[in-house]
């Protein structure tokens, strides 16, 4: 795991809200896009940055492109975050 790299892409704060709407399930980039008051381009953006940090993968379908999030990338976030704490050996 990048971790400069997934830490940068969740810093954003429309990369977080993707990733949320991304918790219920799958949804095309169409979908994605129409929930927030950016362009298409702006969003094809973070979807991009969000794929590069392996946060979301996504799957081609006709036209469409469905996006899902990827838990495994963010358990080992949070598993390091929550060991940052603790005292080597303990």
């Amino acid at each position: 795991m990048a971790l400069q790299q997934t830490l940068r892409a969740l810093a954003d704060p429309v990369r977080r809200e993707i990733l949320n709407m991304l918790k219920a399930g799958r949804l095309s980039a169409g979908e994605i896009s129409d929930r927030f008051p950016v362009t298409a381009a702006a969003i094809s953006r973070h979807l991009s940055v969000l794929k590069e940090a392996d946060l979301v993968r996504d799957t081609r379908e006709g036209k469409f492109i469905f996006y899902e999030i990827n838990l495994s990338v963010l358990e080992d976030v949070m598993l390091f975050i929550t060991g940052l704490g603790k005292e080597e050996g303990k």
